[in-house]
């Protein structure tokens, strides 16, 4: 056996633990049926990743859509008094009716369709301690300090229902343990990501993309690879193809779960270390960072199970046909 020296030893421990850090899972409902159970098994699956991220978690759901209507949710660490009137006092700026669910330290306003931009430009000015979790028609993202347990049964995250939704679990390694560096990350409207990896070139792209106008909260790589999409997005790609140009144009080791009003993607980068593995039934799509983290779900026994591929994009999508994956060139 070899033996290695103290120094070494210690590079060898510290590359294995980034090799493997935070873990993600995803879950994306063909049957309807099983939509008032999403919360429940992501809740399990986010859960059995507790020892790759015990940092801090998150959870994004796609459910509870209404026909002119949109969703802005917020943070507070002082929710007692941050949140009182906070939907009048919003309603008054977008002039329409406001409603607001609160759980826990954050809320999710309900606003009139064509709103958010105010509503968000609003903020500071109301309550400097807001922060803006997530914003779009359907989704709905919560993510606090703590573990994944906690995080979960402080939202009673198992409770909800909806079509699709990733989560994450956090072992920060490059950037402090805060609420706002928790994953998943919006940047778009119902668009957001969670990611196990690093990014090298996230300040040089931060950059660029805030000179195109893009909004970036953070210091966090994370935020930047979401941010990337939704650029790409809206000067019109597809989620599949805003997947493929991240192959060229970010640095690093990572793997992306996306999830868009409609969609849901993954990719890993060409050398995809980062452990992954996805799993297929009619009933739904499934995404983990290890195989325990889907040994729950439904019919799993039965299901197509594989690993995906470097420098592949999968997405699936409720809008068009139920699965499709693409090779990138």
């Amino acid at each position: 056996m070899l033996a290695l020296d103290s120094t070494t030893a210690a590079l060898v421990e510290v590359f294995f633990r980034d090799l493997n850090m935070c873990g993600i899972v995803g879950l994306f409902l063909k049957d309807k049926s099983l939509e008032p159970k999403l919360g429940e098994m992501l809740t399990s699956m986010l859960i059995t990743m507790t020892d790759r991220g015990p940092d801090s978690a998150g959870i994004a759901i796609y459910g509870g859509e209404r026909a002119g209507q949109t969703k802005l949710v917020v943070q507070s660490d002082t929710p007692d008094t941050a949140f009182d009137g906070l939907d009048t006092k919003i309603g008054k700026v977008v002039g329409g009716t406001v409603s607001m669910k609160v759980s826990s330290t954050h809320a999710v306003l309900t606003l009139p369709a064509g709103t958010t931009a105010a509503a968000r430009a609003a903020l500071p000015e109301i309550d400097a301690s807001l922060r803006v979790m997530s914003r779009g028609d359907s989704l709905e993202i919560y993510k606090e300090v703590g573990l994944p347990k906690d995080v979960a049964a402080q939202f009673d995250i198992s409770a909800m229902s909806g079509s699709h939704g990733i989560g994450h679990t956090r072992m920060a390694t490059e950037s402090a343990v805060t609420t706002m560096g928790a994953h998943p990350f919006n940047t778009g409207d119902d668009q957001c990501l969670v990611h196990n990896g690093s990014l090298s070139n996230h300040n040089s792209l931060r950059r660029k993309l805030r000179r195109d106008g893009v909004h970036i909260e953070t210091e966090n790589d994370t935020e930047v690879g979401a941010a990337y999409l939704t650029w790409q997005m809206q000067k019109g790609a597809t989620l599949g193809e805003a997947l493929t140009s991240s192959l060229d144009d970010l640095d690093g080791f990572f793997t992306f779960v996306v999830g868009t009003k409609d969609g849901f993607g993954v990719v890993r980068d060409p050398i995809a270390c980062k452990p992954a593995v996805m799993a297929e039934t009619d009933q739904y799509v499934a995404f983990g960072s290890e195989y325990r983290a889907l040994v729950d779900l439904p019919g799993i026994e039965n299901a197509r199970v594989w690993e995906p591929e470097p420098a592949t994009v999968y997405f699936w999508s409720h809008d068009s046909a139920p699965t499709s994956s693409e090779k990138a060139a």
